[in-house]
């Protein structure tokens, strides 16, 4: 046995290995310490989730927040946006308007009535409006009719309105208006008479606005002063005057649509075979067969035939 294994295997070489041993014990218990640790640390981002309750996890991830608040409605684009108030008509509506009250004085329309007949443009302006519509002193010569606006008795006369082309007044408007002056109270259905609205050449009357210089054409007028002034009845025809249709007469007092009534109860009125009226006294209304645009002679302006009582606004008859 050599020199060193004696020195190992004697007593003091067998203390020194015990030592060594124990050295190495315990640096390999440290290293495994270490080791653990470092494991440990490495280990907890995994651990974490499972060893913690569900909602700290959930709490750890981000969510889209949601909201039960409506947007506010743009004012400009809500419901109503397209809710349109109609313009004001001043025309009486079809039927029987309340004879205790006359027609309102309409307002100025936009048509220039030069280029073609314009919808919705057939108000005249009245006294004391603050614009006259252009009215064309002549036009073609030809008619648009008027569809049927108008309700009436099935057995009541047929009548039809057309308006000269390009005059600016509505067709149906212009039926209307008429029609309600045919069915008021005040007018010629106190006598009896009932009208229905008709399209064709069924028509026993019809009315015509026309120009000026058609209306004299239509009328055969002759007399310096009424050229260009005057309606009349020719025939079948009740030719109204689109400048007394628009502007109303400077001897009547009241607006264009009160006048409107005059012309179509005269001109009806003749029709029945009623004659020409003149005043029955200063203050009292002017029979609606009186001339009233040669003058009032006393009486007081008045468009209707019968008075809100029924009764006949008569007067000396014309020789």
């Amino acid at each position: 046995m050599s020199e060193q294994r004696r020195a190992v295997n004697g007593p003091g070489g067998r203390i020194a290995l015990r030592r060594r041993r124990k050295q190495r014990v315990r640096l390999g218990a440290i290293g495994a310490t270490v080791c653990l640790a470092a494991l440990g640390t490495a280990a907890v981002p995994l651990l974490l989730p499972r060893l913690l309750p569900d909602n700290a996890s959930r709490a750890s991830s981000p969510e889209a927040v949601r909201t039960t608040t409506e947007p506010t409605p743009d004012p400009g684009t809500s419901a109503t946006r397209g809710a349109t108030s109609s313009p004001p008509d001043d025309s009486t509506v079809a039927g029987s308007p309340d004879p205790s009250e006359s027609p309102k004085a309409p307002k100025s329309p936009s048509a220039t009535g030069t280029s073609g007949a314009e919808k919705g443009s057939g108000a005249g302006s009245g006294k004391g409006s603050s614009s006259t519509p252009t009215i064309p002193a002549s036009g073609p010569g030809t008619f648009d009719t008027a569809p049927v606006v108008v309700t009436g008795p099935a057995s009541g006369t047929p009548f039809r309105v057309q308006v000269e082309d390009g005059a600016g007044v509505d067709p149906k408007d212009a039926a209307r208006q008429i029609g309600a002056i045919l069915n008021d109270q005040r007018g010629w259905r106190q006598a009896g008479a009932r009208f229905r609205q008709v399209t064709g050449a069924e028509a026993e009357l019809t009315f015509k606005v026309a120009t000026a210089a058609t209306t004299d054409k239509l009328c055969n007028v002759q007399q310096p002063e009424h050229i260009g002034e005057v309606n009349c009845r020719a025939g079948v025809n009740v030719v109204i005057n689109l400048k007394r249709w628009q502007l109303g007469s400077p001897q009547f007092d009241g607006p264009a649509t009160e006048y409107r009534a005059l012309i179509v109860n005269h001109e009806v009125g003749h029709w029945l075979n009623r004659g020409h009226l003149t005043c029955p006294g200063p203050g009292q209304p002017a029979p609606a067969m009186m001339q009233q645009i040669d003058g009032l002679k006393g009486c007081v302006s008045n468009a209707w035939p019968y008075d809100t009582e029924g009764r006949y606004l008569d007067g000396p008859a014309v020789p």
